[in-house]
């Protein structure tokens, strides 16, 4: 009920107009930011990463970016590779393993124009983003750096994809499988020479998408490979940085395997919030009617843990 109701009944926000800006994540690779800015570009930077088949303009995203702004942090609205309307910029596929591309972003904004502190932020797929970006860079990442903040991050990748298949889950299983048929299938019109179509054939879960579709594409032997490689699980014990993670008990289809759980909880530098209720990246209560909350309790706890940073 928390996860269609966040998906239902949006309340939509319109945040004030931003700079779009192409960001190269690697020589002809370009993604699409969205970036608001304080008069004082020193402040805390928020760069938000959304989740499988969202993007800049998914609510969340928003929400982060209205409320960042009345907290007086700048926010950069991430989209992955090919997201946002940029399929038809390059031959290439986004997928779970791309923490390379959020540094690239950090970087050009640190280079650009000289952010002085900023922090990450990702939902489900894009919070496996930022925590494995966090981990790589361990105790050795920029000193602009301040800290990451992941809402139902998919950082076990091999069991999320289990559960969409689970009977109770089909239905976001078909609704992500719908969106990747269609993406991958205006890949093919772009790049006929790069991409094939009949590889969809047969395929009828998202693990047969990511093996004959997502590894196949982008180097990896089969979607083991692929979910083993690419999961933040792996590097979540390395994260040197205040941490926030948060993460629904009732999530119909992100699971934490029992280790990674005991991970989150031994790393001192990780906040770790369990809550029964809240579905997958929903966490919708009730609106205060006297104030500005809206009741989407988990995009204000994330601007509330980076105001520390400021």
């Amino acid at each position: 009920m928390q996860t269609l109701a966040a998906f239902f009944l949006p309340r939509r926000v319109y945040p004030p107009a931003t700079e779009q800006r192409l960001i190269e994540v690697e020589p002809g690779v370009p993604v699409l930011c969205h970036c608001h800015w304080q008069k004082d570009r020193g402040a805390l930077t928020l760069i938000v990463v959304h989740g499988l088949e969202g993007s800049s303009e998914s609510q969340y995203m928003l929400r982060i970016a209205r409320n960042g702004l009345a907290a007086g942090m700048n926010v950069v609205r991430m989209n992955q590779r090919n997201c946002g309307g940029m399929d038809h910029c390059a031959p290439t596929l986004y997928n779970s393993s791309r923490s390379e591309d959020v540094a690239a972003v950090a970087r050009n904004l640190v280079e650009r124009d000289g952010v002085s502190g900023f922090m990450l932020i990702g939902f489900s797929m894009g919070g496996n983003l930022v925590l494995k970006l966090a981990g790589e860079w361990g105790s050795d990442g920029p000193a602009e750096f301040r800290g990451v903040a992941a809402v139902c991050p998919a950082i076990n990748l091999a069991a999320g994809a289990d559960a969409l298949h689970e009977p109770a889950n089909r239905i976001y299983e078909y609704y992500f499988l719908l969106q990747l048929y269609q993406r991958f299938r205006r890949k093919v019109r772009l790049f006929p020479e790069t991409f094939d179509a009949s590889r969809l054939r047969g395929v009828k879960t998202l693990r047969e998408f990511d093996d004959r579709v997502t590894a196949y594409y982008c180097g990896f032997t089969g979607a083991d490979d692929y979910y083993a490689r690419a999961a933040a699980a792996n590097v979540v014990d390395r994260i040197a940085r205040p941490t926030l993670v948060i993460h629904a008990v009732n999530d119909p289809f992100i699971r934490l395997l029992p280790e990674t759980r005991q991970a989150l909880l031994s790393n001192r530098n990780i906040t770790y919030i369990e809550t029964e209720d809240g579905g997958h990246c929903a966490f919708v209560g009730e609106r205060d009617g006297d104030s500005s909350y809206d009741g989407r309790w988990a995009e204000r706890e994330v601007v509330e843990f980076a105001k520390q940073f400021r």
